[in-house]
């Protein structure tokens, strides 16, 4: 898996953390889990954003805010964020360790 992909799946993982804690924490604290450590986990996605390239960075911001989830696995050929079946091209040996989209929604790719 390409580097900044596994530091944009790390990101989206980070962010969805930090706003289900504070969207739901009071909540989430009645059912019995601690939800300390928010600012350390803020810190370490401000940390996560600074190793990632700079464009890069801004096409997640913009996935993110039009889908919710920039980045998404590819099960059986079909990205599942637009259940689009991805082209047999995207995995050939030439595409190894590239960076790849969707063709139908823009989102990022990969594969599990």
């Amino acid at each position: 898996m390409h580097p900044q992909l596994q530091l944009l799946v790390a990101l989206q993982d980070m962010t969805g953390m930090i706003k289900e804690v504070e969207e739901k924490g009071s909540e989430l604290e009645g059912m019995g889990f601690k939800t300390a450590g928010l600012d350390d986990l803020k810190r370490a996605r401000e940390e996560l954003e600074g190793q990632i390239e700079p464009q890069l960075m801004g096409a997640f911001q913009r996935l993110t805010a039009k889908f919710g989830r920039a980045v998404v696995p590819v099960v059986g050929n079909h990205c599942t964020g637009c259940f689009a079946q991805i082209p047999s091209s995207f995995v050939s040996k030439t595409n190894a360790g590239k960076l790849q989209r969707c063709e139908s929604c823009g989102r990022i790719l990969y594969w599990p």
